[in-house]
């Protein structure tokens, strides 16, 4: 099965968010290159939350290009076979945790569609959420400017709506 096969079926079988899975599913089902940076339309994006449960944080990255407080994520690569794997391998390269990292079960926790700047304009981004092991070291990664876990109660005052709704998403499928 390629990527491609994979992300319409985890889109399908996604329940939530129903107009914007709609919009996903029509974007590939016009693109075939859809999964993939070269698709000028817009390309399917995979992240995860990186998540601490036991210490109630989140571990959130300070974007190089972008200047804003982020889970981990990132373009989906010819490598990845699901967009589970491009989300977990995004998360480890990110964060710079090697190992221990798990996704939550049950797939996605949420799906975010944003604008990007041209030639691209959108990211169809795929959102899932990683627990990370009580001893997890975290190392900041060349596309990042700060790495840092941040309580529950603290990502509303650094981050963007976009993640609030994550965090808040996956705090519930806990």
């Amino acid at each position: 099965m390629s990527l491609y096969d994979d992300a319409v079926l985890v889109l399908k079988a996604y329940e939530g968010q129903t107009e914007l899975r709609d919009v996903y599913l029509e974007h590939l089902a016009a693109h075939p290159d859809g999964v993939y940076k070269p698709c000028q339309a817009g390309h399917v994006t995979a992240s995860a939350l990186v998540i601490d449960p036991s210490r109630g944080r989140v571990l959130l990255t300070l974007h190089r290009k972008l200047g804003m407080w982020l889970q981990m994520g990132g373009h989906c690569e010819p490598g990845d076979a699901t967009l589970a794997e491009a989300a977990l391998r995004e998360a480890r390269e990110e964060s710079g945790i090697e190992s221990g990292l798990a996704l939550l079960p049950g797939g996605p926790v949420r799906l975010d569609r944003h604008p990007i700047p041209a030639p691209c304009n959108w990211h169809l981004d795929v959102q899932y959420a990683a627990l990370a092991p009580a001893e997890a070291v975290a190392a900041i990664s060349g596309e990042s400017l700060d790495l840092r876990w941040f309580a529950y109660e603290e990502v509303a005052a650094v981050a963007d709506e976009s993640v609030v709704r994550l965090v808040e998403a996956t705090r519930a499928r806990l």
